[in-house]
């Protein structure tokens, strides 16, 4: 045996070990009922498609960690190109899941994002952990938050370009909310293009674009590289809001249900031990750093994950709504209101030119029922309401309660 081989052998058993100490359950136990007889998954191996973000995290550990193999599954994580690569995939399935977009799921459902297919959210992977970055030049003009870039575009016209990762997805919402809270039209008053996030710090320091939303690493990693600096986190924009999910296609959980519940237990649990301490941060934060996973520098993971922001310009601060994974299973339940949610703004913007059901669909796609399994297997809280009311930056309310009259409420939109 390679002393390579034996030394991650050793690792592997080292953070096996210290999963089961922290959570606190015997994997034998564990396993007992849900990977035999009638409830054992009916595929044992499924392979999961991830984008190199800080956020693939629950993925990741569930496989490193074992905690997988405790619910009967072996996860192989994937890494993909771009969001629009693991659309491709996971609707040929190519991939069984994904870490995905909350917003491409939706848009893939409804045919908005491409080829459309019948989806399913599964859980909710994070909350939080997102920003948005504006170029070093664009600061040393006074653009370093919303209404300096307002100013600056006002009385310095060009065209400015910013970047989101796909068309439907998250970082595309954050990065319109914003701008349109500060009276820019992301629609007519700039040009947005998409860009993979692992290329976002290399197309900004060649002067690609003016700005660009993604998620961490690279946030911090453009600040590390000084050539950008944080505007706003999208905590700022939305406190403890959805981002990444566990997406799949709504065949696979017709025909593979049990797999289903037993790979969201699996992840739920990886999630719940990752938010369990800060050694186990600092050893999710070691893991994901590796060249087969993020291909980034620990130091680039670790301070956000930990809550500790600078913005790249002298100020620090302690983030208390930085990127969670669990918080008691409160990060994991798929809300109905969450989902709905990126339908609004997918209709605001012109990505629709109805209105859904946005009810209906938001039921179609989110699928409780098999969350709710999975978090009985993982002995997790689950909330009471399939609701949730949130405050935005802009100082609207979102609950769900009126989502064609919300869609309608902006002056801003396309």
């Amino acid at each position: 045996m390679t002393d390579l081989l034996k030394s991650s052998l050793t690792r592997r058993s080292v953070l096996q070990a210290a999963a089961v100490g922290a959570v606190g359950i015997s994997p034998a136990l564990r396993a007992a009922v849900y990977a035999q007889g009638s409830d054992a998954p009916e595929k044992k191996e499924v392979k999961i498609g991830f984008i190199p973000l800080t956020d693939c995290a629950s993925v990741v550990m569930a496989s490193v960690l074992g905690i997988d193999k405790k619910y009967g599954v072996t996860i192989i994580p994937s890494k993909e190109a771009s969001w629009a690569g693991v659309r491709d995939k996971l609707v040929n399935g190519e991939l069984d899941f994904a870490h995905v977009l909350y917003g491409l799921i939706y848009g893939v459902h409804l045919g908005t994002a491409g080829p459309k297919k019948d989806m399913a959210v599964l859980m909710t992977l994070n909350n939080n952990g997102q920003a948005i970055t504006l170029s070093k030049k664009l600061a040393d003009k006074g653009a370093v938050d919303g209404p300096g870039l307002a100013k600056l575009m006002a009385s310095e016209k060009r065209e400015y370009t910013f970047a989101q990762t796909f068309p439907t997805g998250t970082h595309a919402m954050w990065l319109y909310y914003w701008l349109a809270a500060n009276g820019i039209n992301p629609m007519s008053d700039a040009k947005v293009i998409t860009v993979p996030p692992p290329q976002m710090v290399a197309n900004m320091r060649i002067g690609n674009m003016d700005g660009f939303c993604v998620g961490e690493p690279w946030g911090h990693r453009a600040i590390m590289d000084g050539i950008g600096i944080t505007a706003v986190t999208t905590q700022d924009i939305w406190k403890d809001h959805p981002e990444k999910v566990l997406g799949t296609t709504a065949e696979f959980t017709q025909k593979y249900p049990n797999t289903a519940r037993a790979v969201t237990a699996a992840i739920l649990e990886a999630g719940q031990w990752i938010d369990a301490s800060l050694a186990n941060k600092n050893k999710m934060a070691e893991t994901i750093a590796g060249k087969a996973y993020v291909n980034t520098s620990v130091d680039a993971i670790n301070q956000r994950i930990m809550g500790r922001y600078q913005n790249g310009m002298g100020k620090t601060w302690d983030d208390p709504n930085y990127m969670k994974f669990f918080n008691d299973g409160a990060v994991n339940f798929p809300y109905l209101s969450d989902g709905m949610w990126f339908l609004t703004q997918h209709k605001r913007w012109g990505l629709m030119k109805e209105h859904p059901d946005y009810l209906a669909v938001a039921k179609q796609i989110n699928r409780i029922d098999i969350y709710k399994q999975a978090a009985s297997a993982a002995k997790v809280n689950v909330p009471k309401d399939v609701m949730r009311t949130s405050k935005l930056i802009d100082g609207t309310v979102w609950d769900g309660k009126d989502p064609k009259k919300y869609a309608d409420s902006f002056k801003v939109h396309a």
